[in-house]
């Protein structure tokens, strides 16, 4: 069950905490690459102090919110390094019970990068590739998918980039694709400067 911050004071005070200040919800994702200095070393400096205030029931707390909850709970797994929520966030991601949170889910993982977090986002590659009609989360988990490749060499996102494989068929048949043109390639280079961010964040804990 999604829970709503107007109906739950405890989530709303840890909204009010971690999630709106200064509109942080909006800010996790690819706008972060793109925010200047000093306001970037700011915003660094506060996730990376949160991500070491805030507690582990505190963190399930607000992966139960929406997406708004759901990405800031998952940005902060990822800095403060809890790969205890590694399962969580595999459930979520698959579940696709919210919107605009599948990124974070997937930066996440990928920053784990183990053969888990391999096997979790292939999971969900399983399941939504054989959906065209759900456009969801499949382009960045994907990239997220190849980042962990290059860096075990597992080959995990083989099976699905083979020609006339899962991912060739998704793209051909999926609303707003073009199937000669791969999105995978940026998509692996918006993960892997996304987890450059996130590893300077948690390096400097």
């Amino acid at each position: 069950m999604i829970r709503d911050p107007r109906d739950d004071a405890e989530l709303l005070a840890l909204v009010r905490r971690y999630v709106t200040p200064e509109r942080r919800y909006l800010k996790l994702g690819g706008s972060l690459l793109r925010m200047p200095s000093p306001a970037s070393d700011r915003f660094m400096r506060d996730l990376r102090e949160d991500a070491g205030l805030i507690t582990p029931g505190e963190i399930a707390k607000l992966l139960e919110g929406s997406w708004r909850e759901r990405r800031t709970g998952a940005w902060l797994v990822a800095v403060s390094r809890r790969t205890e929520f590694r399962e969580d966030l595999g459930r979520l991601l698959l579940a696709s019970e919210v919107c605009c949170v599948g990124l974070a889910y997937s930066v996440t993982l990928a920053s784990f990068g183990t053969a888990r977090d391999a096997d979790l986002l292939a999971a969900y590659l399983d399941r939504y590739l054989r959906r065209p009609d759900l456009p969801y989360d499949q382009t960045v988990v994907m990239g997220a998918l190849l980042f962990i490749d290059l860096t075990l060499g597992g080959g995990q996102a083989d099976r699905f980039r083979e020609p006339g494989g899962l991912w060739q068929r998704w793209l051909q048949d999926a609303p707003h694709t073009q199937a000669d043109r791969d999105p995978a390639p940026a998509n692996v280079s918006l993960i892997r400067r996304l987890c450059a961010f996130v590893d300077e964040c948690a390096e400097a804990r």
